[in-house]
């Protein structure tokens, strides 16, 4: 693996030049991005694969909901439609993409839209007759059309970008030096039992200029269907399936398992094909107990038994500092907004 990833250095380096170039056609001002006058928080990353961003901007959303008119807006990632869609009633997985579907589902109260593009799509929301008052960009920390006002940029405990390297031979998207445009870092899926030596090394290699936070996931102590709860506790040691199309499963199954536990991961984003995937885990996990994360109950909970198919709820959970992080975030949007 090591010397295949040698031999894509120099398409490695062709790519990082094309992102540096097009972040200082941005920063220049040859291409243009576009301020709106409404308080706008980009959340996104620098690697490919799973930060942390899904329960960041549930995070926000329970912040912010409830004092303020909230919006999201996402791409709708691997969706069966195109341009912009506000969630209504009507609105499935498939048309909005997992995750805004998913945040629709939760919060009642908040506006959810998905745009291919952001600016548009911010458009389209700042048109309706009860317009957001604060809009989150979900995945949207290359989207340089868009100028928000204030970006969070996730990084993962266990794969800092400061020690990744762009793709094809690495998992950034674009160079370490995008950091400068983050105005805070969440060190993001940290031990709950991270010491302040090991965060001050990390604030350290992560160049010690920002403000960085650091959180964990937190997982809820039961597993719900659409019909009920149960317990963890109470069925940790029976036999189950246990199943996640998400980029890090690791910590999700090791949450849940016991040692008869059949386990089926599936790539990120996977989508489940009646024929194939729903027939093998209904055939694997016999009359046992489903279980999977929130993104992909969404998915498959029209085709699972309502009885058999339960999910687990997770969120960011600050360790150190979450008041402060509650504190930026909440003076950002107050001085942005008529009620500051």
């Amino acid at each position: 693996m090591i010397f295949f990833r040698k031999i894509l250095f120099p398409f490695a380096v062709l790519y990082g030049w094309i992102t540096q170039l097009r972040n200082f056609l941005y920063d220049t001002g040859i291409f243009k991005s576009y301020a709106f006058d409404i308080p706008i928080i980009a959340v996104g990353n620098l690697s490919v694969g799973g930060t942390g961003k899904t329960p960041q901007i549930e995070y926000l959303i329970r912040l912010l909901s409830e004092k303020y008119r909230v919006a999201t807006l996402s791409r709708g990632y691997k969706r069966q439609s195109k341009g912009f869609i506000l969630a209504n009633d009507t609105s499935t997985a498939s048309q909005l993409g997992t995750e805004p579907f998913q945040f629709y589902k939760k919060f009642q109260n908040t506006l959810v839209a998905v745009d291919a593009d952001r600016k548009n799509g911010i458009e389209q929301l700042l048109s309706l007759p009860d317009k957001p008052e604060v809009i989150l960009l979900d995945d949207a920390f290359q989207h340089r059309k868009v100028k928000a006002g204030f970006y969070i940029l996730l990084t993962s405990y266990d794969d800092l970008f400061c020690d990744d390297f762009i793709l094809p031979m690495g998992n950034l998207r674009e160079s370490r030096s995008g950091v400068k445009r983050a105005d805070c870092i969440v060190v993001t899926k940290c031990p709950e039992t991270i010491s302040n030596e090991e965060q001050d090394n990390i604030k350290s290699k992560l160049g010690n200029y920002k403000l960085i936070f650091f959180s964990s996931i937190a997982y809820d102590t039961s597993i719900y269907s659409e019909k009920t709860a149960i317990k963890i506790a109470e069925i940790k040691n029976n036999d189950k399936l246990l199943l996640a199309g998400i980029a890090k499963p690791k910590t999700f199954f090791a949450y849940l398992q016991n040692e008869n536990d059949i386990l089926l991961k599936f790539s990120d984003h996977h989508h489940f094909t009646d024929k194939d995937d729903i027939l093998n885990i209904k055939k694997q996990a016999k009359n046992n107990l489903i279980i999977t994360t929130e993104k992909d109950f969404v998915r498959l909970n029209d085709s699972i038994s309502k009885e058999q198919l339960f999910y687990l709820p997770i969120k960011t959970s600050f360790i150190f500092g979450g008041n402060d992080f509650d504190k930026t975030i909440l003076n950002y949007v107050g001085k942005s907004t008529r009620n500051s």
